[in-house]
Parts: structure tokens; sequence; C-alpha cells
């Protein structure tokens, strides 16, 4: 039978409208990067400075809203073009800072402090629009909107991580075999060359496995991986060209900030939790408990509602807008952008996380700790 039609009132539209343009709220760092790639002094630093200390800040003292949308709500807000039209929208927009980032980073007179700015706050923009927004649009079903999560993806030189990613950490996620998923008492430092290193060799075997299925040989132009290669050292070579040998290395700087931002939020979204095997000896389904959540209200909307990701793993095709918060879903004690930066002293995120990780564990039968060794 035919799903039963859910029908949507002129009110609730409008108030769907409406809650859409809270997201708006994420056009400040892209404003902020405005001054900060035109003026010198501390406005280089300004949107590494509102995202990883003014939002941090305001969410210490802001508790999480467990609220959910109505079925009738999600219908609304799956109706609502302007969910994607936003997201759309930041594509253009980030090119457009990447290009004035790569037309001023190498200023004459800049102090070394203003041009480190500079380039902290490319890679934060490379971070959460190139690579997050990314994540968003590549889960979609539309062709064209996964090849505009590759344009994103091009910024930070991590086009590889749509592959991986997809293909790769959905169905592996908190398991041993995940390169994304952090051990408990794994420092995010040593994370970091963990996932990079093994979330690439498992992308091109991901990759290399399609090509063999299609009886092509693997190094050949329809291999994304191929694609991405020559795609990323093609772009690094024009800005070479073009802006010369200390504009391309702040570019590749830049750009390795957005991959360890993008690598710290994977460490903190499932650190610790792993899936307990089942008596045929894999792993029990994905659940709820599996990924570290926040319903945060400033780190859900400058995120695009990344933070409930435990929804998303539930099921990675719904899109951001009606992702729900679950009881089963652990919660952190702040939003995603003060845990990034705890993250950052071992010592301290271990204290906060594993008291809450052991009291997790006692009481889920599904979840295990994913620890070191």
């Amino acid at each position: 039978m035919p799903p039963a039609t859910i029908t949507v009132h002129p009110g609730t539209r409008r108030r769907i409208r409406a809650r859409a343009l809270r997201y708006l709220v994420t056009c400040i760092i892209p404003l902020l990067a405005v001054p900060a790639f035109l003026r010198g002094g501390a406005l280089t630093w300004a949107p590494v400075a509102f995202g990883f200390v003014m939002i941090p800040l305001l969410e210490l003292f802001m508790s999480g809203k467990h609220h959910n949308l109505t079925e009738e709500e999600e219908q609304a807000a799956l109706d609502t073009p302007v969910f994607d039209v936003l997201l759309y929208a930041i594509v253009p927009l980030h090119w457009a800072l990447v290009v004035l980032f790569l037309c001023t980073v190498g200023e004459p007179g800049l102090q070394w402090w203003e041009r480190a700015g500079r380039i902290a706050s490319a890679g934060l923009l490379c971070g959460v629009y190139g690579i997050n927004v990314a994540h968003e649009l590549g889960h979609r079903v539309l062709k064209w909107e996964r090849d505009l999560a590759r344009i994103l993806l091009l910024s930070s030189l991590y086009m590889h991580f749509i592959i991986e990613h997809n293909r790769g950490h959905h169905k592996r996620v908190a398991t041993p075999d995940d390169p994304a998923s952090a051990r408990y008492g794994e420092p995010v430092h040593q994370f970091w060359v963990r996932s990079v290193v093994n979330s690439w060799r498992s992308a091109w075997r991901i990759e290399a496995d399609q090509q063999r299925r299609k009886d092509r040989p693997v190094l050949n132009l329809r291999n994304e991986m191929v694609q991405a290669i020559l795609l990323q050292t093609a772009l690094v070579l024009a800005i070479l060209l073009v802006f010369g040998r200390e504009v391309m290395l702040a570019f590749i700087a830049a750009a390795t900030i957005g991959i360890l931002l993008l690598e710290t939020v994977n460490y903190i979204e499932h650190y610790g939790l792993r899936r307990r095997k089942g008596t045929q000896g894999g792993y029990a389904r994905v659940l709820h408990v599996h990924s570290w959540n926040s319903d945060h209200l400033l780190g859900r909307l400058f995120l695009f509602e990344l933070t409930r990701h435990s929804d998303h793993h539930w099921k990675a095709s719904r899109k951001y807008q009606i992702l729900s918060s679950h009881e089963a879903a652990p919660q952190m004690p702040t939003g995603y952008p003060g845990m990034m930066v705890l993250s950052l002293v071992p010592p301290l995120f271990f204290a906060v996380m594993h008291p809450r990780l052991r009291k997790l564990a006692a009481s889920e039968p599904g979840l295990d700790l994913a620890r070191v060794g």
C-alpha cells in the first residue's frame, strides 16, 4: 500500500519557512571572513575567534533542546526549498571566499601572525563549508547535488571523503575496521594520523574494487580516486602558476586545517563507542547509542544539524532539516565546537568523557568500549 498522505496546513508551512531562516546564522562566519582577508590586525582571526571562542562560551550557558518536528512539520520541511537553496548558495559563496583568500594572503607587509590568521580563517571555511556542507550534499540522491559536494571538497583537497564516508564509514562505524571511529583512550593527535592515512587507503580500495567489479582496469579516468588526484593536483599547480609558491603553500595549509577540523569532528562523534559482536561473529546493526550527539542550538545551526549524528547514521538519506534527537542517543555536555576545543587537551577530554562512557557501556547491551590496542 502507498504511504498515507500527510496534510500540511498553511500555518505549519509558514512556521517551517521561518524556521529555515534560522540557518542563515551560519553566514556570520563568511561575513567575518571578508574583513579577515581584506584588513589586518586582530580581524584576521575574527572567524576563528567567533567559531571556537564565542560559540563555545555561549553554549556553556545554553542547555540543549530535545525538541523534534512532528510528522506534519517534517513534511513541510521537506517541501520547503529554502533549506536546500541555502546549501546550494554556499558553494559559490565558499569558492568566492577561497579566491579572495588566494588574492590577499600573499599581501606584502603582513605580519606573520596576520598571515597565520588569514590561513586559519580560510581553514575554518574549508572545514565548516568545504567539508561539512559537502557531507550533507554528498548523501543526496541526485547526482548533481553529489557533484556540488565534490566541488566543495576540492577546496580542502579531500575529495576521497565522499567515497570513504558513504561507502566505508557508514558500514563500519563503531568497529575496529573504521578509521574514523576513535578508540577509548586514543588522543586526538594520534587519531588524526590514523584516520587521515587509513581513510585514504580505504577510499582507494573501495574504488579499486568497484572498477574490478565493472571489469575495468583500476587506473582509468572513471575511477573517482584517479579523478580526485588529478583535479586536486591541477588546482594546486594552477594556484602555483597564478599566485606563486607562497600562496600555494598557504592554500595547502588552509586545506590541511579544514581536514583536521573534519577529523576532529570525526573524533568526538564516535569516541570510545563500539558495537558489540553478535553470536554469529558479526557486529550488531548501528544504533542511536553508537554516536555522540549535542542538542545545543548554535552548534546545530552552524553545522547544519551534524550534531544530531545518531539520526544521521540511523538513516543517512534523511536531510539535515528533519534530523531528530533520540533519548537513546548519548549527549555531550556541550556543543560540538566546545568539545572540539576540549579534545585538543586529551587529559581534560578524557576526564569529561570517560565517566560518561563507562556509565553508558554498563547500561547499554549493544555497546562496548573501543579501547586502544
